[in-house]
């Protein structure tokens, strides 16, 4: 990706999908050019911590709200320590933000932090055209001499696929840390680091658990030498297929039988773990308003979802595995993707979506109480 941080509102700008279809719009952010898989957000709200969510890394991101960047962006609530997303696509930015916690313009954050992005295009278009063909390779380009528009969906094509991608140790804490408990400590969690967002140790916190946040590359010996009372498995990007390391590591919990939380990735980790497969959705579920319905209550949650693959387990049966009993206890209700798993005969669970609700609704917050029933069983 190269990039400049002139003011960019004049400059032109053409993204270029690799089946050959163009949108024109203006530069948005940095100036330059850069690449990834195009996918879309349906989240009215929450950009700035859709940004730095890892779980987008090698995204380039198509916002279907008309208007972003309204209240500018803060230095509350980013996710991570930067902004992940390879590209921005915005139909009308904000000219003017207003909050009172706003400190900069989005326009100005990601000029800074070098992102490539467009606006004033068809946004409605594009999203239909996703939706039809499916995500996608994508580039950006934005400059007063743009090449030829063969010349950029040869450079187009000539990217990597996001199936096959293995991406979690490249988003991942490269040291250990530790989130200590708010108030009285009850539990100590060891939480494998896959593309974590800073909310979810944080929602632990709060429920007196201290979270030992280990790397990606953390091995099962890392994760019991924090002596843990539950281990969780956390979002991030890229092809579960490729996650050979985590889901040995998993395996390894599983044979143990200490309670074990996954969400996102790892949800899909866990199925993986119990000998289902995992595909790739044609354009995933991203966004802050996807229901799911939880299968163990009836109950319907209104979630936040960031992923572009999917558990292949039996929605209608429960399923013998090398760890016992299992049953898909989650299901999406626009198109019935497995949004989560659990475990009868020890205990484990995991769901597909976003339980930290950065951001998102907070109707699945009593996953985080759910962990720690759990933990109270086993210690109990």
């Amino acid at each position: 990706m190269t990039t400049s941080t002139q003011g960019t509102a004049k400059i032109p700008a053409v993204l270029v999908l690799e089946d050959g279809r163009t949108f024109r719009g203006r530069a948005y952010g940095a100036v330059g050019e850069t690449f990834g898989e195009a996918v879309f957000s349906t989240g009215m709200t929450g950009y700035q911590e859709t940004l730095t969510d890892p779980s987008y890394h090698r995204q380039v991101v198509v916002m279907t709200a008309p208007h972003v960047g309204n209240t500018g962006v803060n230095d509350e609530d980013p996710e991570s320590q930067r902004i992940w997303v390879s590209g921005y696509v915005v139909r009308d930015p904000a000219r003017v933000p207003s909050n009172w916690r706003s400190r900069r313009s989005l326009d100005e954050e990601l000029r800074r932090q070098g992102v490539v992005g467009i606006c004033g295009i068809d946004t409605r278009a594009l999203t239909r055209h996703l939706r039809e063909r499916g995500a996608m390779r994508v580039g950006i380009f934005s400059g007063n001499a743009l090449p030829d528009e063969g010349t950029m969906l040869a450079e187009v094509r000539q990217q990597p696929e996001m199936q096959g991608a293995d991406l979690s140790a490249e988003v991942a804490t490269k040291e250990a840390y530790v989130v200590p408990a708010l108030g009285e400590k009850k539990f100590t969690v060891a939480a494998v680091d896959l593309g974590i967002k800073g909310m979810t140790p944080h929602r632990m916190a709060e429920r007196g658990i201290e979270v030992h946040v280990l790397p990606a590359t953390a091995t099962a010996e890392d994760v019991y030498a924090v002596a843990p009372d539950g281990v969780f498995f956390s979002n991030g990007p890229g092809d579960p297929a490729t996650a050979d390391h985590a889901v040995g590591v998993m395996r390894e919990v599983l044979s143990r039988r200490t309670p074990l939380f996954g969400i996102c990735f790892g949800n899909q980790i866990l199925g993986r773990a119990l000998g289902f497969g995992t595909y790739k959705l044609k354009y995933g579920h991203r966004g802050i308003n996807q229901p799911v319905q939880d299968r163990t209550t009836g109950k319907v949650e209104v979630t936040a979802h960031n992923h572009g693959f999917a558990v292949d387990a039996p929605l209608d049966r429960i399923s013998d595995t090398p760890f016992g009993r299992a049953e898909v206890t989650h299901v999406c209700l626009n198109d019935n993707v497995v949004e989560g798993l659990q475990l009868l005969d020890q205990p484990a669970f995991s769901v597909q979506y976003h339980p930290e609700a950065a951001a998102g609704p907070h109707d699945a917050a009593y996953l985080f109480d759910r962990f720690v029933s759990l933990m109270e069983g086993e210690r109990a």
